[in-house]
């Protein structure tokens, strides 16, 4: 792979990612379930949902390549051994919570889709998964952290948005619950530790006064890109916001519906909320 992220820099405080929307499906991925099945793990059309935002002045990075591929929103030591021909030489999580993901098959590597349906009749090479870490997720999160610290060395601080989208109903093996019917967003800053809470909050109700159901760390906190570049002690804020599908497109065909452009222009504003406020005087 060439190219495995889309970079357009910024000259605000404020920095974008998109990390799930790839759809540049590599030769070597190899993988055995149907194509349209694999496609249900994308972040579909998020990235067309915030084309506006290099305009308006903020930094965007995008990953080209697919979430099922290598999911860069999930740190290195999330891997599922049983997935490899020979002993993962590398350090692997411990962390409880981190390894019930895992077990669903959504750690860095995907083993299943969100539906259990496997993704590989074979076992990969330990060659295999350590390319595809230093050829998407690294490259990939160097780029997001080299906009992050150019927005903070501009400005004195930097809010950070990691951009998602979300099914309608959870599927049986994408969270720890199966079946929940989700709110129209989700905000998420992993219970207050990446972003100021007043800013989180700030986000919450401006989607709200815009019409919207809004959760909040519910069913999503924020993963590791939020997580690995917050500070918000040094004033580095990170939130991931989630979108439910049913918003703007139908999850059945990937086509867009008629609700995509009310919900960009709301986008929209909320991106020009952002640029407009400096988290140091919350």
């Amino acid at each position: 792979m060439n190219t495995v992220y889309r970079f357009k820099e910024g000259d605000s405080p404020l920095v974008l990612d998109s990390p799930h929307s790839g759809t540049d499906y590599p030769s070597d991925f190899g993988y055995a379930c149907a194509l349209p099945l694999l496609r249900q793990a994308e972040d579909t059309h998020v990235e067309k949902l915030y084309d506006f935002a290099p305009a308006m002045g903020a930094a965007w990075v995008e990953a080209l390549f697919p979430r099922s591929y290598l999911d860069a929103n999930r740190n290195t030591t999330e891997i599922d051994v049983d997935m490899f021909d020979a002993p993962w030489p590398h350090p692997v999580a411990e962390d409880p919570a981190v390894l019930a993901k895992v077990r669903l098959g959504k750690g860095l590597i995907w083993r299943a889709t969100d539906d259990g349906v496997p993704l590989y009749q074979r076992k990969l090479s330990v060659a295999e998964g350590e390319a595809r870490i230093a050829n998407c997720w690294q490259p990939y999160h160097a780029a997001v952290a080299a906009a992050i610290d150019a927005a903070h060395a501009r400005h004195g601080y930097c809010i950070h948005l990691n951009c998602h989208s979300m099914p309608a109903i959870a599927s049986q093996f994408a969270t720890g619950f199966p079946g929940e019917a989700h709110a129209e967003f989700v905000v998420g800053d992993r219970d207050g530790t990446t972003a100021h809470p007043a800013l989180s909050q700030l986000v919450c109700e401006h989607l709200r006064g815009l019409g919207y159901d809004v959760a909040y760390n519910h069913p999503y906190k924020g993963v590791e890109l939020v997580r690995r570049y917050s500070q918000p002690q040094a004033q580095r804020h990170s939130l991931q916001i989630e979108i439910n599908r049913k918003l703007y497109m139908n999850e059945e065909t990937l086509e867009m519906n008629a609700g995509f452009n009310a919900l960009q222009a709301n986008l929209k504003s909320l991106v020009a909320l952002l640029l407009e406020t400096d988290p140091r005087a919350l």
